[in-house]
């Protein structure tokens, strides 16, 4: 016997972990090492900073290649869900600042966004993804000759990491081989 609403509510629970599977990677502490290098880099010694810097930017990173490289619509919803969920809830915000919070990873959602979906012009996603997190890190004051290489190389990181979660939390496409993917339906 099938139960719509049994079957809906599994369904839900199954989502929930698998959101929660893969923002766990999405919410991993920065390493020391890059905290110190872009505090040193970028944010005038401000670790504290650079910290957060590097934590809205693992966490973007996240949440757009959920909405690029999903095998589901939803799947980009669902985790924007988690994420605003997560800010909502982080101990590390106190509660009268989770609005700015969640203010200050809008701008940086927006900015990664333009970075990584501009087409055209000298420099490759990459280094535009680089050049955001610089600017941020040194609220757009000084980011010229910061280490661009190694804030691509960092990213470039964080990007093969959430996607890697994602295929683990969401699983990876299978298409036929005699087919294009547009006709795979």
């Amino acid at each position: 016997m099938n139960v719509p609403i049994l079957d809906r509510l599994l369904g839900n629970r199954r989502s929930e972990q698998r959101v929660t599977r893969f923002l766990s990677t999405a919410l991993l502490e920065p390493a020391e090492a890059d905290v110190v290098w872009l505090a040193e880099a970028a944010a005038q010694g401000d670790s504290d900073h650079a910290r957060w810097e590097l934590r809205y930017a693992r966490l973007v990173l996240a949440q757009l290649t959920a909405e690029r490289d999903a095998l589901d619509d939803r799947t980009a919803s669902e985790v924007a869900e988690g994420v605003r969920d997560a800010i909502d809830h982080d101990p590390r915000i106190a509660a009268d600042a989770r609005g700015l919070a969640a203010t200050q990873y809008g701008d940086r959602l927006s900015a990664y966004r333009e970075a990584l979906t501009r087409r055209g012009g000298d420099v490759g996603s990459g280094e535009r993804l680089g050049r955001v997190l610089l600017a941020f890190a040194s609220n757009g004051a000084r980011s010229a000759g910061a280490p661009l290489a190694r804030a691509v190389q960092l990213l470039s990181g964080y990007l093969a990491e959430v996607n890697g979660a994602l295929r683990e939390s969401y699983g990876t496409a299978s298409l036929p081989e005699h087919l294009p993917p547009s006709e795979a339906r």
